[in-house]
């Protein structure tokens, strides 16, 4: 990227945090198609206003599977810089639909070719810190890992907290850090939130183990090279069909171990989320009524290693957020399996 970089972080988050308004009145209405859906719309009209060349390399699905934000779809106003675009308009449509914590907006953007081109499928995961940089792998033992890192960040291996992911794909794992005596945190839903949070001491987050979506793999690979902290992945494909995806995008052993550099190539990405419900980095969309709401978001970019907390207050009658419909009539369905 050349010549724009400042200005283009803050016209990214300006993007996320259209998206985060536009859903956020969705919270907790059990509804998360149509939340993603205001997520996805919003997300889209405002990034035909950032001065760049785009290429949706990670978004909504495939070109038939997605209207808006699909994979190859080009963003931006057209003028250079050119760049990759990986995102997730909402990351956590369950949490939203539910009310619970992480729900966020996110982007991350990159110089063109840079980006790792994830297919939608399942990636292992391990994610650390700064301080825990380089003192990790994603082979090693959990206890070894978990030693690691209480070295790393000067606990008691019983202080530190592993955030997994709560699916019974994990149950081994979660007895592995149990026996080891570490604390857990489960989430339902959200990894990328999580990754990110192992950066910050005061979230109380020390490593995410597990594994989850691949897309989400890499934005939490952008938030991490921005905050110097580190991660290691391998795809997880479950067919011939993935395996096949795999190999199209270059790699040949799907048990290779990709590092933080083999997900983000080269030493410069832009990352921005808008926190939609509160968590424990970002506080959530507030509407504080005489059409005022106040968003959180967090924008950075890794070359310059500037992080920075944006708190905005957006006058919504000057940029109208749809409100959702009416609650359905009695006897209609009365939300989306969450």
């Amino acid at each position: 990227m050349t010549g724009v970089e400042r200005e283009l972080a803050l016209e990214i988050v300006r993007v996320t945090e259209m998206a985060a308004l536009a859903c956020a009145r969705w919270m907790g209405r059990g509804r998360k198609y149509e939340a993603d859906e205001a997520a996805t719309t919003a997300m889209r009209r405002m990034f035909d206003t950032v001065q760049m060349d785009g290429t949706v390399v990670i978004g909504e699905g495939e070109m038939d599977e997605a209207p808006m934000l699909y994979i190859g779809e080009r963003l931006g106003t057209g003028v250079p810089p050119a760049v990759d675009v990986a995102v997730d308009p909402l990351e956590g449509t369950n949490i939203l639909a539910k009310g619970l914590w992480n729900a966020m907006s996110v982007v991350a953007v990159a110089p063109r070719g840079t980006l790792l081109h994830a297919p939608d499928m399942y990636m292992e995961k391990i994610a650390v810190g700064p301080r825990a940089k380089g003192k990790v792998q994603l082979d090693a033992p959990v206890a070894d890992n978990l030693r690691a890192v209480a070295e790393a960040t000067g606990k008691d291996v019983q202080d530190v907290v592993a955030v997994i992911l709560d699916r019974p794909r994990h149950a081994r794992l979660i007895e592995e850090v149990r026996r080891a005596g570490a604390r857990i945190k489960l989430i339902s839903d959200g990894d990328v939130a999580a990754a990110l949070n192992t950066a910050f001491s005061d979230t109380g987050v020390d490593i995410l183990l597990g594994s989850g979506g691949a897309p989400e793999g890499v934005l939490a690979a952008a938030a991490l090279m921005c905050l110097g902290g580190d991660m290691q992945a391998r795809l997880l494909p479950e067919n011939e069909e993935q395996r096949q995806r795999c190999y199209a995008m270059g790699i040949r052993d799907v048990n290779q171990v990709l590092t933080l550099q083999d997900l983000i190539r080269g030493d410069d990405v832009i990352f921005a989320a808008t926190g939609v419900t509160d968590g424990e980095l970002l506080k959530g969309v507030r509407f504080t009524g005489q059409s005022r709401a106040t968003t959180h978001s967090l924008v950075m970019r890794a070359k310059t290693g500037t992080v920075r907390f944006v708190e905005t207050v957006h006058d919504l009658s000057r940029k109208p957020v749809p409100l959702p419909p009416d609650p359905p009539a009695p006897g209609w369905p009365e939300a989306n399996s969450v």
